[in-house]
């Protein structure tokens, strides 16, 4: 889908019109070509804008800034899977070529549609920019809410009843899941986050005479900012794995309590049952098995073999 900015503007007018910005939305071939038509240069492919390389991110040819990122579409889950997005920026205009629906770019194109048209094509990628690391914080500060949600269940005092121990375990089994999908979120926040730090700098520096100094300032302050959000989801990517290890500590200790319960039940079992031996053989002078109160006897020294350990491992406190 191609559309100009302002709207009023023809889609082909040639470069040096009222048009801005061209925003590409998963183009065609034919919108690729009157695009190019119109503005003089050619338009990257897909492959092109998903090269990692930095030299292929960020270049310059003949006055024409070329400038690649990935990005996510909402960052929500896994399955908003990251996508290349590109901005050719001239003196004249300003190419988006986008292949996902992006809240920025909806933002910025409902005040372009009405009546806020940018004046420059600079100007427009100042707004994109702009609308772009406020969407950054936006992710961040969801994740960081999650991450609080997560730290607040996962240290609240236990409430003693090891009955619920297996549905405990489940419960931090189905955290470690949300963890991971966070941190896999996180990962992809960070590359957009790199991508926005590369290309920020270098539509600013060096001074070009069509970057007005106000639009200067605008991109110097959005590159603050998002040094003080890598900033921030560096701290998310920390709290994510101190989490993940407090989970798998958790299950540990818990793996370790069940470990600890079946090992006092077969210590405990063991005098009864050698006492249930001796009292089973088939030995004919037995002293007790002619005694009037040597059934109660037996019994008696199967419930006191079993209580003794039971109370010294409560005295030990390994119970």
């Amino acid at each position: 889908m191609l559309t100009a900015y302002p709207p009023s503007a023809r889609a082909g007018a040639p470069a040096g019109t009222t048009v801005s910005w061209f925003d590409l939305l998963d183009p065609s071939a034919e919108e690729r070509a009157r695009v190019e038509g119109a503005c003089g240069f050619e338009l990257p492919s897909r492959e092109d804008l998903s090269e990692i390389e930095s030299s292929s991110r960020v270049h310059e040819e003949g006055g024409v800034l070329y400038l690649s990122m990935p990005v996510v579409s909402r960052g929500r889950s896994l399955d908003d899977a990251s996508s290349p997005i590109g901005f050719v920026l001239s003196r004249e205009v300003l190419v988006t070529i986008r292949y996902a629906q992006l809240r920025p770019f909806d933002t910025v194109a409902a005040k372009f549609s009405q009546g806020g048209a940018p004046g420059s094509s600079i100007e427009a990628f100042a707004a994109l920019t702009d609308e772009m690391v406020d969407w950054s914080a936006d992710l961040l500060e969801g994740i960081g809410a999650e991450m609080d949600a997560v730290s607040q269940s996962i240290f609240v005092k236990a409430r003693g009843d090891r009955r619920h121990l297996t549905r405990s375990n489940d419960a931090l089994h189905g955290t470690l899941i949300d963890l991971g999908n966070a941190g896999e979120r996180l990962s992809r926040i960070r590359g957009s986050l790199l991508g926005l730090q590369r290309i920020v700098p270098f539509a600013s520096e060096p001074p070009r005479d069509w970057v007005p100094e106000d639009v200067r300032t605008r991109l110097r302050t959005a590159q603050r900012d998002l040094v003080s959000l890598a900033d921030y989801e560096a701290h998310l990517s920390g709290k994510v794995q101190f989490l993940l290890d407090a989970v798998l500590g958790f299950i540990n200790t818990r793996q370790n309590d069940i470990f600890t319960v079946l090992t006092v039940v077969s210590v405990v079992g063991i005098p009864p049952t050698l006492v249930a031996s001796i009292y089973g053989m088939n030995f004919k002078d037995m002293p007790e098995l002619s005694w009037a109160w040597g059934y109660p006897y037996g019994l008696a020294v199967i419930a006191l073999s079993t209580i003794l350990p039971i109370l010294w491992f409560k005295w030990r406190g390994w119970l």
